[in-house]
């Protein structure tokens, strides 16, 4: 008997299968007919809801951006958790993993994928701006941060996490990365207002992604 699926259900298959093969092949390494074979479906049905591979990969990294910022905002909500701890974890969150996520990253790296690079860095630093923001907010009224702008100041610390610690914008290695985070780590303590020396635990975000 034909079994026959909602819309919806029918695209996380495919997307849960081709995240899997990605994982696992690689996006190159893997055809539509890979993803067919392993969904069971007729190649019209593919066809139906992603026009290519490429448009599935889309969908993918628009997964991944939902994910990210839905655990950064329910990290930012835990309020059981020290506002500096919070902060850290939060950022920390944007690092996708699991899945297809070297693959992700890999293919939108490419050259010909820039402007899709772009569009993930463009949803990160408007995405997570208000969610830092509420979290300085809160320092504020705990007498951690002291500054007139909370917004502006996440946003400038959110692009500058999100395009000069991007190894594909900026390359950096052993003694040049470290003054780069100690300049980091200095700068958005005189930022917020904050007393020097209270970020310094952002220092071990940096040593979990070495």
């Amino acid at each position: 008997m034909r079994v026959v699926k909602k819309a919806e259900e029918r695209r996380i298959e495919i997307l849960d299968a081709a995240d899997e093969l990605f994982a696992r092949k690689g996006f190159d390494g893997t055809t539509t007919k890979d993803i067919i074979n392993k969904v069971r479906i007729a190649r019209g049905t593919l066809y139906y809801y992603f026009k290519s591979k490429e448009d599935i990969m889309d969908a993918l990294i628009d997964r991944y951006n939902c994910s990210i910022l839905n655990k950064a905002q329910e990290i930012a909500a835990d309020k059981r958790i020290p506002i500096i701890q919070r902060i850290v974890q939060v950022v920390m969150s944007l690092n996708i993993s699991g899945g297809s996520s070297k693959e992700i990253m890999e293919h939108i790296h490419k050259p010909q994928n820039a402007l899709m690079h772009q569009k993930i860095q463009c949803v990160i630093i408007s995405g997570v701006t208000p969610i830092m923001t509420e979290l300085i907010r809160e320092g504020i009224h705990q007498g951690i941060f002291q500054t007139p702008y909370p917004y502006e100041c996440m946003e400038m610390v959110v692009t500058y996490l999100n395009t000069i610690f991007d190894n594909d914008m900026v390359e950096m290695i052993g003694d040049v990365r470290a003054s780069r985070i100690q300049a980091f780590i200095f700068n958005a303590e005189r930022l917020l207002g904050a007393e020097s020396g209270s970020l310094m635990e952002v220092m071990q975000m940096f040593k979990n992604e070495e």
